[in-house]
């Protein structure tokens, strides 16, 4: 049987030029996640520089902005949209932290088993169908004892036509993350929040390892 080919590439390959411009007005809690992330690691008190990694890095937003958040840290994005980390590469640039950015599909061959300080997802699991149980399962094994997830993203929506909507967008919308979340790390915060009037919520989830 031949391998699936997901169709993220080929739909970010246009949204990668709009990205930025155009996701501020619908993916909530991002500048959130980040600050609260980088609060967290800082109380860690790690003997060595922090090493972080963002899954479906995207433009390198969130990157840029945590490494303002943890001066001396180390960097990795992956994502498999070229264009989009060709965006990103050009938004790392403006930081002095060491950052690597890899056109991949995130899974367990990714990092060496507990390599890793914190990881995050910023609307990107909800968009790993199928594979956001495997991701959630490879992020544990490269988090280190007490390594750190954060996650915002998608949670619900009431509206079975928005539901569909989003599913032509490749997004699940159906609650099924925060209860997965749970179950595989240790809760540090889980806040879910509406918008738009309650058409939909995200949520924002911090855990650790």
């Amino acid at each position: 049987m031949a391998a699936e080919v997901s169709p993220l590439p080929g739909y970010y390959r246009f949204h990668a030029r709009i990205y930025d411009a155009t996701r501020w007005s619908f993916l909530f809690g991002r500048d959130r996640l980040v600050c609260l992330a980088a609060e967290a690691v800082a109380r860690d008190g790690l003997e060595r520089p922090a090493r972080v990694a963002e899954i479906g890095c995207g433009t390198g937003r969130n990157i840029l902005a945590l490494s303002r958040a943890l001066p001396g840290a180390s960097f990795t994005g992956v994502d498999l949209c070229r264009p989009m980390v060709e965006r990103a590469r050009r938004a790392v640039s403006r930081t002095a932290c060491p950052v690597q950015l890899h056109c991949a599909a995130y899974g367990p061959d990714t990092f060496v088993p507990g390599s890793l300080d914190l990881i995050v997802f910023s609307y990107a699991l909800t968009m790993f169908n199928p594979g956001w149980g495997a991701a959630l399962e490879a992020a544990r094994e490269h988090l280190a004892p007490g390594g750190r997830i954060a996650v915002v993203d998608f949670d619900d929506t009431p509206a079975s036509w928005f539901r569909a909507w989003m599913g032509v967008n490749h997004v699940r919308l159906d609650g099924h993350l925060a209860p997965e979340l749970q179950s595989r790390f240790r809760p540090c915060r889980h806040e879910a929040r509406p918008a738009y009037g309650g058409l939909w919520r995200y949520f924002l989830f911090l855990g650790r390892k």
